[in-house]
């Protein structure tokens, strides 16, 4: 029994480990999407994508042709769109790291509760 509980323990201090190792791989990636579009600061980034996809939709839809202007909308819309997704995952791997740590706190309570009781 004593066996079973140090393994809780162990794996409860390991999540607890890849928790902390998620949420600050989360921050770092999330300084690097905001200095990649500064001056924009992130709260304005989906506002921003909006403002870009609806101009970008009402040049395709009058029937654009390839242009400077339509190319640069392209581009930023673009730009804009896989730094959202990037945000996103961040803040996934973020909340991973979260229930990580929680997840290894109650791993790490019942093996010590399981090691005293055996």
């Amino acid at each position: 029994m004593r066996v079973i509980s140090v393994i809780t323990i162990v794996l409860g201090l390991a999540s607890i480990v890849f928790g902390i190792i998620y949420i600050t791989q989360a921050s770092a990636a999330e300084k690097e999407v905001a200095e990649s579009i500064a001056p924009l600061p992130l709260s304005q980034l989906d506002a921003q994508y909006d403002v870009v996809k609806a101009q970008y939709e009402q040049m395709k839809a009058a029937g654009a042709q390839p242009s400077v202007e339509y190319n640069y909308l392209t581009i930023q819309k673009t730009g804009l769109g896989l730094a959202r997704a990037n945000v996103g995952i961040a803040q996934s791997v973020r909340m991973n790291g979260i229930v990580n740590i929680i997840l290894g706190l109650g791993l790490g309570l019942i093996g010590l509760a399981v090691m005293r009781k055996a």
